[in-house]
């Protein structure tokens, strides 16, 4: 019995680096009315953000922290202009995962894996 409990550890250890790098890609943003917001592309520690709106200041590059449930938004336009400070990954029932997009006091999007 322990050596089911040892393996099955060592199994859940070994698949969290994976599952902390879910947030890697690039996602299609909508904000909080439903509406396309843009395009978030995230490599690494580096992000990239394409708004929907023609000439927004919001788009553009800027670092951020992972963490094992997403991210947070170190600098940048995001964090800059529209106050985002986190990423968390969420389960979404028809995309299987979302990426939910917040301020310090409310969530502003909701961005699906393209």
């Amino acid at each position: 019995m322990r050596r089911i409990a040892l393996t099955a550890t060592a199994v859940v250890l070994l698949a969290t680096p994976a599952a902390a790098q879910s947030y890697t890609g690039n996602w299609g943003c909508r904000d909080d009315t439903a509406n396309r917001a843009g395009i978030l592309t995230i490599y690494g520690d580096v992000y990239g953000f394409a708004s929907a709106t023609f000439g927004d200041t919001a788009s553009g590059t800027g670092t951020l922290t992972p963490y094992e449930d997403g991210v947070g938004f170190t600098d940048g336009p995001l964090k800059a202009v529209r106050g985002i400070e986190a990423g968390r990954i969420i389960p979404d029932p028809d995309a299987g995962v979302a990426l939910q997009l917040e301020t310090a006091d409310a969530i502003v999007m909701l961005c699906l894996a393209h």
